[in-house]
């Protein structure tokens, strides 16, 4: 499996440094949190778009994807979502990345199966544009679809081989959903894999990887025992507590646990 980490991790860094702590500490990608506050997003011109993928190329790191925040189940018009999606994956295209990742985001005053046909309808549709840019749409298990049973009600209706699932053990966890059950959820639609840590579902601050409840070995042995062979991205939510330890001083510990529980899954 490559490792990536998420720029969530790193506020508002600029990319060549992005680039500069992926090298230095082994990792063979980063997902990019595609926000206006963000160096990177769909705002950027075209020549801003073909200097930063130049970046990537030149240092020999991959994007992996584009952490998108477009809310595919929400209520309300069609066309605002579609077109949201439509600049992700156009920013994807032209920075060479795989994926683009949504979120559910239902209503929960509405009715479930509501929500998911709105949700099915809007990625069948966008689905299209993203088999004519060569980028797949990943449904994060998240929010109101936090677990892998969850997820499909969604991507099964779709079908589409450009709509897949990305997987946030954090979340499934949360919904009380084991990791076998999970993968075996997403397994047919699984693009990557995000994964961190937190002390309790009541103290979501993020911790280096390993130190605290989240089943993360379980979860890199179900992936090493059905051949998996994918990418883990540590998406370590600096963004949204302040009060995390910084990312920068975590990245070698983080890469030498996810390689021994590799290590140790085989």
């Amino acid at each position: 499996m490559k490792l990536a980490f998420s720029t969530l991790g790193v506020p508002g860094l600029p990319v060549p440094e992005v680039l500069s702590l992926a090298t230095t500490h082994g990792y063979h990608g980063v997902e990019l949190r595609a926000h206006p506050e963000e160096p990177v997003h769909p705002g950027l011109s075209p020549a801003e778009r073909a200097e930063a993928a130049a970046l990537f190329r030149g240092a020999g790191v991959e994007v992996l994807g584009l952490a998108g925040y477009a809310r595919v189940a929400a209520p309300g018009e069609d066309a605002p979502v579609l077109a949201e999606i439509r600049d992700l994956l156009r920013l994807a295209h032209d920075l060479g990345a795989p994926f683009v990742r949504v979120f559910p985001g239902a209503d929960p005053d509405r009715p479930r199966e509501e929500s998911d046909a709105i949700a099915a309808r809007r990625l069948g549709t966008a689905a299209e544009d993203a088999s004519v840019l060569g980028v797949r749409i990943l449904l994060e298990t998240h929010d109101s679809h936090r677990t892998g049973a969850d997820a499909i009600r969604i991507l099964g209706p779709v079908g589409h081989r450009q709509v897949g699932a990305l997987w946030d053990v954090m979340h499934t966890w949360l919904g009380g959903e084991q990791p076998s059950d999970a993968y075996a959820a997403l397994a047919p639609h699984l693009g990557y894999v995000q994964v961190k840590d937190i002390a309790s579902a009541e103290d979501t601050v993020p911790l280096p990887l390993g130190t605290g409840v989240l089943p993360l070995t379980e979860c890199v042995d179900v992936l090493s025992r059905r051949g998996w062979d994918g990418w883990l991205c540590w998406e370590y939510e600096k963004r949204w507590y302040e009060s995390a330890a910084p990312l920068q001083g975590l990245l070698n510990g983080g890469r030498e646990y996810l390689l021994r529980a590799l290590g140790e899954a085989a």
